[in-house]
Formats: C-alpha cells, sequence, structure tokens
C-alpha cells in the first residue's frame, strides 16, 4: 500500500543516501555491532566511524522503518500475543508482542508490567496503529489479556491456550539474539527504539523462505529491494 511519505531529509549530511541506507540496512538486517558495520564499509574503502553509524541508525532507522510499516498491505485478521522478559539494568521488563497468522510482526511495546493496565495499553497501540479489529485474538493464560480484552474488545473471539500461541513466541527469537549481540539492551526506552525499527527492517528482507521456490524468492526479494530504495530515497536524490 502506497502512501505520500515525504522522503528522508539527508541535508547536512556528507555521505550519500546510498551509503548512509546500505549501513542501516546491515545493522538492522543482520546480527551486527556499529563497529562491524564500520569494518564492512571500510572494506569497500567507505570510512566512517561506528559512532557515524550509530548516528545514522537513530536517526534514520526508524523513519524508515514507519515508512515500510505504512506501506505494507493490510495485515491477518487473526492476531497471536505474547510477551517475553528482559532483563534492563538488573530489573525485569515485559516485551509485549502481537503477529498476525503469517508471522508479520504487528507491533511491540516494552513495558515495566504485566497487569491489566499493561496489556490494556498495548492493546490501545495495536488499534491505533492498525486502525481495524481483528477476528480472533489468541494468547497464552495469562490473566491479563483476558481482563484488558473484556474492556477493549469485548466482541473479538478469544483463544487462549499455550500450544495456539507458538507463532508469537517462536518471533521472540530474533530478539534474543540481537540482545545478546548488543550484551543486552541500556534502558526501557533504548529497547523500544531499536526493536521499533529492527522489526520492519528485518522482516522485510525474510519472506517466508520455506514455502517459496528459488525463482519466486529472488523475484520477491528484488522487488523489496526496489522498495527500499524507494522508501530510502535513493533514486530519488542519486
Amino acid at each position: 500500500m502506497k502512501t505520500n511519505t515525504p522522503p528522508p531529509d539527508y541535508k547536512g549530511y556528507r555521505f550519500p543516501p546510498e551509503i548512509i541506507s546500505h549501513a542501516v540496512w546491515l545493522y538492522f538486517r543482520f546480527s551486527l555491532s556499529f563497529r562491524d558495520v564500520e569494518e564492512l564499509l571500510a572494506q569497500r574503502r567507505i570510512v566512517v566511524t561506528y559512532e557515524t553509524v550509530r548516528q545514522w541508525c537513530f536517526k534514520f532507522g526508524q523513519t524508515y522503518a514507519n515508512t515500510l510499516r505504512r506501506r505494507r498491505p493490510r495485515c491477518g485478521d487473526k492476531w497471536h500475543l505474547d510477551e517475553m522478559y528482559l532483563k534492563i539494568n538488573g530489573k525485569t521488563h515485559s516485551l509485549w508482542r502481537a503477529v498476525d497468522q503469517d508471522g508479520n510482526v504487528l507491533d511491540i511495546l516494552v513495558q515495566s508490567r504485566r497487569n491489566k493496565h499493561a496489556a490494556k495499553r498495548f492493546f490501545r497501540k495495536l488499534l491505533k496503529g492498525l486502525q481495524y479489529i481483528p477476528r480472533v485474538l489468541i494468547t497464552d493464560k495469562l490473566k491479563s489479556y483476558g481482563a484488558a480484552k473484556r474492556e477493549i474488545l469485548p466482541g473479538v473471539e478469544h483463544r487462549q491456550h499455550k500450544g495456539l500461541n507458538n507463532r508469537a513466541e517462536n518471533s521472540h527469537q530474533p530478539t534474543r539474539l540481537r540482545e545478546k549481540k548488543m550484551r543486552r539492551f541500556k534502558s526501557a526506552k533504548h529497547a523500544q527504539r531499536f526493536l521499533s525499527a529492527f522489526g520492519p527492517i528485518a522482516g522485510q528482507f525474510q519472506p517466508r523462505r520455506h514455502r517459496l521456490s528459488a525463482r519466486e524468492y529472488r523475484a520477491i526479494l528484488r522487488g523489496r529491494f526496489l522498495v527500499w530504495d524507494e522508501i530510502t530515497a535513493v533514486k530519488l536524490i542519486a
């Protein structure tokens, strides 16, 4: 779904959009540190510091992710919700995540609690961003989901069963890998900021490979790279 989104503002940056967008893509698509991206760019004779890469990712990562989210077609009507623990500065936080029946990440929210109020807040964030109501909600047996659902989505079917929610639980695995690579998140704000950009960007380049032939996979990937060039304004400015 295309929208009239203004292109990213690269004014004042010494490097062209091709290099900036490539660095951001490397960082969010693969399990790399800022220093790893610095080294990969150096191999191509592009001399930047890892702090510059960090600034690019913070400045443009969320912008790219928001544009990708706005452009994607409407997701499925069966939502799988789950939460995972994050240890941040010695304190336990919960990462709330929703995916649809096709594995597309709908939204995430980092919160310090797992109670009814936290579940209601996550539901409201989901509904505001997606702007449609699901047909079915699938969760584990955490009582907060049922209490919040009765107030926010009273007419929606709710299935609570541990075995039915594997899709949401499996979607946490990339987060665990990045958390380990980053040696844990520095704050709840840091986790929210990184994961909000990480989900859409990484997901853009991860079609469901096991369901596609090699030819189909390459064709889909080519199309997604064309979309990436468009939203990063590489063709527009180059």
